[in-house]
């Protein structure tokens, strides 16, 4: 018996073995994830140790209070109940996780990383942005075009409680709770290779949620209410001008022919891009800090390739939010 049970033991270590090094950069990426959830689960605080403390400043309180109202008006419009947003993370100003998304730099093609269980996605989080920047390094370096951006929220879809991240207090009340109403979609639907729908889906919600919050507890004429729509009305005007942009950047990368060298492409690319850019100051934004978002460095396929990945299905959710008479628990019943 004892021979036996080493003659099965062997091939399964070898497996096991081959597994690991087969899987070992996710698996190595998966430890690194939950080393940095689990610091920020563990480190939050109850919400409630911020609102008895005396020197905690008033205005952050009622943040905090809008955020259990928020959650709370989640429910009546049919996302699922949870016990997030109990808890907060000081991040002391700090970020605390980066996004990194690639893209082919002549086609708007994601590059797509998979885990096993969880399925593909177009962007890989990190807790640690000097990990973030080594793989950066590494994707520019096949080619690609990246991109880093800091993030203020996520969902873990269940599997954790999601603390109140204290940078996303800094927000107006209607930024937060677009943010909250974005990421509780996600905890109520998510579908498994299905990013772009994924997030079409809680971009989509999350602002219908917004204004239909807004209406209920402060009145179409209020304040809130009407800032929050001249954000939304400048948004829809940047995001239209980058997706005209996209499709322009679409017939230049068509017209390129095998034999066209790189050091081509890129002028072309680059001048199309630059075109792009400039052209926002024929745009009345409300915001002025709409014209100078690309001062410092330009956008690149990756940038544009964010705005397809949330918002490119967005007149077909409205034709499904208009079939349902604009009613959110029945438009988000019709998904789930």
């Amino acid at each position: 018996m004892k021979i036996e049970k080493k003659i099965l033991i062997i091939p399964l270590l070898f497996i096991l073995f081959s597994g690991f090094l087969y899987y070992q950069d996710v698996i190595l990426y998966g430890a690194l994830q939950a080393k940095g959830q689990i610091l920020i689960l563990l480190t939050a605080r109850p919400i409630a140790t911020y609102l008895d403390d005396a020197d905690y400043p008033d205005s952050l309180k009622l943040r905090i209070q809008q955020i259990q109202q928020i959650k709370a008006y989640s429910e009546k419009i049919g996302l699922k109940p949870t016990n997030n947003y109990t808890s907060l993370y000081d991040q002391k100003n700090k970020a605390s996780l980066w996004n990194l998304s690639a893209c082919h730099p002549y086609k708007f093609e994601n590059k797509i990383w998979s885990f096993p269980f969880l399925g593909s996605f177009g962007y890989k989080g990190f807790f640690d942005l000097s990990q973030a920047q080594i793989e950066r390094e590494y994707l520019e370096k096949e080619g690609y075009d990246t991109r880093i951006r800091s993030v203020n929220a996520w969902s873990t879809l269940g599997w954790f409680k999601d603390p109140i991240l204290s940078n996303m207090l800094n927000n107006t009340e209607a930024q937060i709770a677009e943010t909250l109403f974005h990421e509780l979609t996600h905890n109520t639907l998510f579908l498994k290779n299905q990013l772009q729908f994924n997030e079409n889906l809680a971009s989509f919600f999350g602002k219908k949620a917004s204004i239909d919050y807004l209406n209920f507890f402060y009145g179409p004429d209020a304040e809130q209410m009407t800032d929050y729509l001249s954000d939304l009305e400048d948004s829809e005007k940047f995001r239209q001008h980058l997706l005209r942009g996209k499709q322009s950047l679409e017939v230049l990368y068509q017209s390129f022919g095998d034999a066209d060298d790189l050091n081509f492409k890129a002028a072309k690319k680059n001048k199309t891009i630059r075109i792009i850019v400039n052209h926002l100051d024929t745009i009345q934004f409300r915001n002025i800090n709409y014209y100078s978002i690309f001062n410092k460095s330009l956008p690149n396929n990756t940038y544009f390739m964010s705005y397809t990945r949330y918002y490119a299905e967005e007149h077909k959710l409205d034709s499904i939010f208009n079939y349902y008479e604009k009613d959110l628990k029945k438009f988000i019943n019709h998904f789930k």
